[in-house]
């Protein structure tokens, strides 16, 4: 069974940077698509980043578009999301997910579309 781990997660300063690891053990993550996703308090897990499979199509949402980036590094088994002008709406659980690609090589911001998920890492953005 595919599983995820999180890291790299901390308090930060607002306009700071961050960087946040996920590794994959179990299998490789040559047939999956992956994502960050997040909560905050007293809110739903929302999508903000995907990859595909193959590494070569990604997706943000407007609410982290140009100052987040997501990556992969299939030999070391992680994704990895580059986090940097962080705000305190930033502030929250982060979570990676996989999705098992098979067809169409996408990738969702859906919950429903991931199948694995890491324990999480919090991030604070704070003064």
């Amino acid at each position: 069974q595919l599983q995820l781990v999180e890291s790299g997660g901390g308090l930060v300063q607002p306009g700071g940077s961050l960087r946040l690891s996920c590794t994959a053990s179990g299998f490789t993550l040559d047939a999956y698509a992956s994502g960050w996703f997040r909560q905050a308090p007293g809110k739903e897990r929302e999508g903000g980043s995907c990859i595909n499979r193959s590494g070569g199509g990604t997706n943000y949402a407007d609410s982290v578009k140009g100052r987040f980036t997501i990556s992969r590094d299939k030999a070391k088994r992680t994704v990895y999301l580059e986090m940097n002008n962080l705000k305190p709406e930033d502030t929250a659980v982060y979570y990676c997910a996989a999705a098992l690609s098979v067809g169409q090589d996408r990738c969702l911001m859906m919950r429903p579309f991931y199948s694995s998920w890491g324990q999480g890492t919090q991030v604070t953005v704070s003064s």
